[in-house]
């Protein structure tokens, strides 16, 4: 059952439902090529039916292999950068506790992260931490060259085998790779690590549905199986509403390139609880990975509220008109936490006594999506009824099949990245690379 619902009451001050609407021609024409895998691109759309398609027994051996590192692991290093990290990261800290490294009692590995970019200090710092605990790390790449995590993982392994031996290491690292050629695969097959398919046709940016996302997930304590049934059933429903008023995915491509087309060219993704904000991370690498060619493409960025209301609500309330807003707004919170009665309200907030913070968070999303709308950004609302494992697989199949789809309807192929070379050529020129 689709529980994602698309709120555009606060953009038909600057775009009709008319021109919304007038996208179903071209929608028509892309919709039908994404799910059949004829458009553009088509040799990376292994994701598009990816969760309705999988295997189960993919859930078995994950959950065998992460009851094992469990035993031998205070700490789980996912080693990997862009698509490979940013989809779990996003999904564990979305439903995970804000301070899980504090807790006294922790029943989970407390997943961190290297490859991910190439700081000297926080790489020193956590060889500091690993140097006295008991770890285990994923090796997430399909190459097993790319710069940042190849470096990671050259200076981990190295820091596994002095530690536990040769042997004692080979029991700790889990390698997510291609199936057949490529560095990583050559040397997992020559030391014996097990290893994990980042399929063929799944390009990194759309790959958190499989093991590259699901084994980290997994081994930080959640439902993998709850999240792949909320993309399952996302698309599902998606390949059988085939209109913009009742396809979600279609009525945001819609709005989002109807504001586009209209000279708003920034997209900020909003959020309201702080544990979402890995899962913004994770949105702009999609767009802007998938968007950003041929001189066009939305720019995607994001902001956290209430905190960046004291910050970047200045320049969205009163800056360039160039930019319109996608709030994630979420119905229900996971926990309680009442506002107290003060005897001499010195504060004044004795009229919020016995109200809950949730209840102010709501009302200042709603009274920041008045005063921006008032001020003139256009709001697209994105409605969830809670985060947990089933929702956050609705939302990350919603995000990736409008992605794919929004890019088709600006004429590019979101399946490639080709930009992402250059800086590589420029740096292996600098470090002297042999050619």
């Amino acid at each position: 059952m689709n529980q994602i619902k698309i709120d555009l009451a606060y953009i038909v001050n600057f775009i009709s439902e008319e021109t919304i609407n007038g996208f179903q021609k071209e929608i028509d024409i892309h919709y039908p090529a994404l799910l059949n895998k004829t458009g553009k691109g088509n040799d990376f759309l292994g994701w598009v039916d990816l969760p309705l398609k999988s295997d189960r027994e993919i859930f078995i051996r994950i959950e065998s292999d992460v009851e094992r590192l469990r035993k031998i692991s205070e700490i789980f290093v996912v080693t990997g950068i862009g698509g490979s990290y940013l989809g779990a990261r996003a999904v564990i800290e979305a439903l995970g506790h804000s301070f899980y490294d504090l807790l006294e009692e922790r029943k989970f590995p407390y997943v961190v992260y290297a490859g991910h970019h190439l700081s000297e200090d926080y790489t020193a710092e956590l060889l500091e931490i690993l140097v006295k605990k008991n770890y285990s790390l994923a090796v997430i790449s399909k190459s097993g060259t790319t710069t940042e995590p190849a470096i990671a993982f050259r200076i981990l392994k190295n820091h596994l085998e002095k530690k536990y031996g040769k042997a004692g290491a080979r029991e700790r690292i889990i390698a997510i790779t291609d199936k057949q050629r490529g560095a990583l695969k050559g040397l997992s097959d020559k030391e014996g690590y097990p290893t994990y398919v980042v399929p063929d046709d799944v390009g990194g940016r759309y790959s958190v549905l499989t093991p590259v996302g699901l084994l980290p997930i997994a081994m930080a304590g959640f439902d993998i199986r709850k999240l792949v049934q909320g993309a399952a059933d996302m698309e599902a429903f998606c390949r059988s509403a085939r209109t913009i008023g009742e396809n979600p995915v279609m009525a945001y491509v819609a709005a989002r390139n109807a504001l586009y087309r209209s000279g708003r060219n920034v997209e900020i993704l909003v959020n309201y609880l702080p544990n979402l904000v890995y899962l913004t991370e994770w949105w702009k690498q999609l767009y802007g990975e998938s968007e950003g060619k041929e001189g066009k493409g939305i720019f995607p960025a994001g902001v956290s509220f209430t905190t960046d209301l004291h910050s970047m609500g200045q320049y969205i309330q009163d800056g360039m008109r160039i930019i319109f807003e996608t709030v994630i707004s979420v119905e229900n919170n996971k926990k309680e936490v009442a506002i107290p009665l003060a005897e001499d309200d010195a504060d004044g907030l004795n009229y919020l006594a016995g109200k809950r913070i949730g209840y102010v968070n709501h009302m200042a999303e709603k009274g920041t999506v008045m005063a921006h709308v008032d001020g003139g950004v256009p709001n697209i609302r994105i409605v969830v009824p809670e985060i947990s494992e089933y929702v956050m697989g609705q939302l990350i199949y919603f995000f990736e099949l409008a992605c794919g789809l929004s890019g088709y309807l600006l004429g590019v192929n979101p399946f490639d990245q080709p930009g992402v070379e250059a800086y590589k050529k420029n740096m292996f020129e600098l470090l002297g690379k042999p050619k």
